[in-house]
């Protein structure tokens, strides 16, 4: 019956690393777009200061083309995230399932030792 608690401690201790990584992907993609926010409201001020908005203009403000590449990557980024996030939350399913069914096994043992 040891083996069975072990089983039923090691899919919880799963679920909960499972969660606190899909929470951490959360969190990244969140900071991700806030960067982005900032640095899009930082490309809009650069453009109104020079009075060029149009990126292939000889003139156009270095900081703005070279926030608007981090912003560009930013999104590439939140891209790959939202891929690694679809990805933990299946796998989180798939661990929370094996941690049920230990569970009932578990509960189910337990009940047999008490009636027996």
């Amino acid at each position: 019956m040891k083996a069975r608690e072990s089983l039923v401690r090691l899919k919880e201790f799963q679920v909960r690393e499972k969660q606190r990584q899909l929470n951490q992907l959360q969190m990244m993609m969140a900071e991700f777009e806030r960067m982005t926010k900032d640095l899009e409201s930082q490309i809009v001020f650069e453009e109104k200061k020079s009075g060029i908005s149009d990126p292939a203009h000889f003139a156009y403000p270095t900081f703005a083309k070279a926030a608007r590449q981090r912003a560009d990557n930013l999104q590439v980024s939140i891209r790959e995230l939202k891929a690694q996030q679809d990805a933990a939350e299946l796998a989180l399913e798939e661990v929370q399932a094996e941690y049920a069914k230990a569970a009932a096994l578990e509960e189910r043992d337990t009940g047999a030792r008490m009636r027996a």
